[in-house]
C-alpha cells in the first residue's frame, strides 16, 4: 500500500444504586436497531456516546459486571436512560456473535457532524480526508489517532465508506464522540473548498519525493489536510492531482506499505509534534 493509502475487587460487591429490570429475552429480539438507529458496544464506546451530550440514546444494556465497571468510568445519571440487566450469553440475539462487547451496549441514533463550511471556519488542527477507506476497524482506529494527535475532523466519502456502525465506534474507544466524522459526496471539492479557505492539502504517496517530514517543515504555520488512500490502490488519480504536494514517510526498503491506519497515526504525529 502507498504510505496513506483495523477485576473484580475481592470484597464483597456492593449493592447497585438501583434495581436493574432484565428483559426477557423475546424482548430483546423485538427490539433490534432499526433504520436510523445502531448498536454501540464495548465499555469505552458506550461510556464516550453516553458521555456525549449530542447523542439520543435509546436503551442501555449492560452485564452486572459491566454496570459496576461503567460506574467506575462514568458515574450516573447516564441521561434518562435505566441500565437494563442482561446476561453475557444473550447479547448475541441483538449484536454480532464475534463483537467483543465487554458486557456493555448502547442502542443510539448517528450523530450529525457540523457542516463542512462550519468546519473550515473552526478547524485549528489538522483535517483528515480518507479515499476509499472501507474497513471500519480502521477508519475507527484512524479516529482514536486523529483524537490523540488532535485533528480537526476526518472526512469520508458518502459512498464507498463505512457507515457509523458499532464496530467502527469500538475500533475507535470513545474518539466517534471527540472527533467529527463528515461524510462527503465528491473529495476533490472538499479538497478545493479546503484550499480557498486557506488549508494545504498533503496527499500520501509512497512514491512522492518529499518526505512528510521535509512537506512539514516547509508549510509552516499553515493549516493543513492530509489524504489517505486506501490500502490496496492508494489515492485515486483524481485526488492525488487535486493536492498541493504529495508526501511520503520514509520506510525501510524491506517494507513497501502500511496500514492505512497505522500511516495515519505517523502522519498527524508529525504534525502534532512540531518543530525538531
Amino acid at each position: 500500500m502507498p504510505d496513506g493509502g483495523g477485576h473484580r475487587s475481592a470484597a464483597p460487591r456492593a449493592e447497585p444504586a438501583f434495581t436493574p429490570r432484565e428483559p426477557a429475552p423475546d424482548q430483546i429480539r423485538e427490539k433490534p436497531a432499526g433504520p436510523g438507529t445502531l448498536w454501540i458496544y464495548g465499555m469505552h464506546a458506550v461510556a464516550a456516546a453516553l458521555a456525549n451530550p449530542a447523542r439520543r440514546n435509546r436503551r442501555l444494556l449492560l452485564t452486572a459486571d459491566a454496570e459496576e465497571a461503567m460506574m467506575q468510568v462514568l458515574p450516573k445519571p447516564w441521561g434518562s436512560l435505566t441500565a437494563e440487566r442482561v446476561e453475557k450469553a444473550r447479547f448475541h440475539t441483538f449484536l454480532p456473535e464475534d463483537s467483543l462487547h465487554q458486557g456493555a451496549a448502547l442502542l443510539t441514533e448517528p450523530l450529525n457532524p457540523p457542516p463542512l463550511e462550519r468546519l473550515i471556519v473552526m478547524s485549528q488542527g489538522p483535517v483528515l480526508l480518507l479515499d476509499q477507506v472501507t474497513d471500519p476497524r480502521n477508519v475507527g482506529a484512524i479516529l482514536r489517532s486523529a483524537a490523540a494527535f488532535g485533528a480537526a475532523a476526518v472526512v469520508v466519502q458518502d459512498r464507498n465508506a463505512p457507515p457509523e456502525t458499532g464496530a467502527l465506534a469500538r475500533a475507535a474507544s470513545g474518539a466517534l464522540e471527540k472527533v467529527p466524522m463528515l461524510r462527503e459526496v465528491n473529495l476533490s471539492r472538499v479538497i478545493m473548498a479546503l484550499q480557498k479557505a486557506g488549508f494545504w492539502v498533503v496527499g500520501m504517496d509512497a512514491s512522492a519525493p518529499a518526505t512528510l517530514a521535509e512537506v512539514r517543515k516547509s508549510i509552516g504555520d499553515r493549516r493543513v489536510a492530509l489524504v489517505m488512500g486506501a490500502e490496496e490502490s492508494g489515492l485515486r488519480r483524481l485526488q492525488r492531482e487535486s493536492c498541493d504536494e504529495l508526501a511520503r514517510l520514509p520506510m525501510d526498503a524491506r517494507m513497501e506499505s502500511l496500514n492505512v491506519s497505522n500511516a495515519a497515526a505517523i502522519a498527524l504525529y508529525e504534525f502534532a509534534r512540531g518543530e525538531g
